[in-house]
C-alpha cells in the first residue's frame, strides 16, 4: 500500500509518501480501506519528535482517525461486516491506503455524511466527549470556556456544548475567528490578541465566573483560567501550546474548590476508547443525523500532500478540520 511515512523528526518535507506493507487485522480488529483521514496536532508532534506512539502503533506512519469501507474482519469481529462505511480513532497507521482499527473504536458513518466528513469527528469527538463532558462533568445550564475556539476542538465543543444546552464561550486569534464562533453558538468569542479574555469573560458572566475551561494552551494562560473559574469550577488541559510550567496562586484552587484535572487520549486503552464510542454513538450521533451538530472542514489535502496540510495546521490560519483524501 502507499502511506505517508516520517522519514526523520522535521519540517513537514520529512513526510514521504512511500510503499509499506499492508497491514494484517487481529481478531478483533477491522481492516479498513481508507477514504479520508484527519490531521490533528499530535501528528504535528509526532512528525518533529515531540510525541512517540505508544508500543503497538505504527511507528512512523501518522495519524489518529479515519474513515473508510472494511474490507476484512478479524475472527473476533461480530458487529461491522466487509462493505460497512465506517470512521474509528487510531492509535497510528491514518495516513495510508489501509489501516488496521480495534472494532470497539469504529463507529458507523452518519448516512447524512461524506466519508471526508466522517474522518473529520473521531479524535476531535472523542477528545470533547472524554475531557469536557465526562471529566469536566458539564451540566446543561452551565458555562464552558474553549480555548482555541475555531481549531477542530474548538468548532465540535462549541457545538456538542449548545446542544447540550450550555453557554459557550471562546478566544480565538482574529476578529473572524471570533464571529464565526459565534455563529456556531458560542455567546462570546474573545480575540486573545487585543483583548484580556479573563477581564472579559468576568464582565459577561456578571462575576460569577465559568463552570468548565477547556484548555489547550497551558502556560501563562493557566492563573487567569484559575481566577476566572467560577465556584465548583473544573479546568480540563488537553494540551500546554505554551509551555507546561506556570506560577499558580493554590488558595484560588482552596477557596473556590476547584478541580485541575487533564488527559491524553492516544496511550489510553481500547476498553476506555470504545466506551467512549458507545457514548458518542449514544448521545451525539443523533444531533449528527438531525443536523444539529456538523463536521466544519476547512480543506482537504491529497493524500501525497500530508506536507502541505501539515504546514497549514502550523500556521493556525484554519478553522475546523484539515482532512487527506486517498
Amino acid at each position: 500500500m502507499k502511506a505517508i511515512v516520517i522519514e526523520k523528526p522535521g519540517a513537514p518535507d520529512v513526510l514521504q509518501y512511500k510503499e509499506r506493507p499492508q497491514p494484517e487485522p487481529q481478531a478483533h480488529e477491522l481492516l479498513v480501506k481508507v477514504a479520508a483521514a484527519g490531521v490533528n496536532r499530535p501528528d504535528v508532534a509526532q512528525r518533529k519528535g515531540h510525541y512517540p506512539p505508544p508500543p503497538g502503533a505504527s511507528p512512523d506512519i501518522p495519524g489518529l482517525e479515519i474513515a473508510g469501507t472494511v474490507v476484512t474482519t478479524g475472527t473476533n469481529c461480530s458487529r461491522f461486516k466487509v462493505g460497512d462505511k465506517v470512521c474509528a480513532l487510531v492509535t497510528g497507521g491514518g495516513y495510508a491506503e489501509y489501516c488496521v482499527v480495534p472494532e470497539g473504536q469504529a463507529l458507523p458513518v452518519p448516512a447524512n455524511l461524506s466519508l471526508a466528513e466522517a474522518a473529520s469527528l473521531p479524535e476531535t469527538f472523542f477528545t470533547v466527549w472524554s475531557n469536557v463532558f465526562d471529566r469536566g462533568r458539564l451540566q446543561p445550564g452551565e458555562s464552558l470556556l474553549i480555548h482555541g475556539g475555531s481549531s477542530g476542538i474548538g468548532v465540535a465543543a462549541i457545538q456538542m456544548a449548545h446542544t447540550w444546552g450550555a453557554t459557550v464561550y471562546v478566544t480565538a486569534g482574529t476578529d473572524d475567528k471570533c464571529i464565526y464562533c459565534e455563529k456556531l453558538g458560542a455567546t462570546k468569542a474573545v480575540n486573545y490578541k487585543t483583548e484580556k479574555f479573563g477581564d472579559v469573560l468576568r464582565q459577561a458572566t456578571h462575576g460569577k465566573g465559568i463552570d468548565v475551561i477547556l484548555d489547550m494552551i497551558g502556560g501563562d494562560y493557566t492563573p487567569v483560567n484559575l481566577e476566572l473559574l467560577a465556584e465548583e469550577g473544573r479546568l480540563v488541559l488537553i494540551n500546554v501550546m505554551r509551555g507546561d510550567e506556570t506560577p499558580v496562586k493554590l488558595s484560588a484552587v482552596m477557596r473556590k474548590r476547584l478541580t485541575i484535572t487533564g488527559s491524553t487520549l492516544r496511550a489510553r486503552d481500547t476498553a476506555f476508547k470504545t466506551a467512549i464510542a458507545r457514548q458518542l454513538e449514544t448521545h451525539v450521533w443523533p444531533w449528527l443525523a438531525s443536523g444539529k451538530v456538523k463536521p466544519i472542514i476547512y480543506k482537504t489535502f491529497p493524500m501525497e500532500a500530508a506536507a502541505e496540510a501539515h504546514t497549514l495546521m502550523e500556521s493556525s490560519e484554519h478553522i475546523g478540520k484539515i482532512i487527506l483524501l486517498t
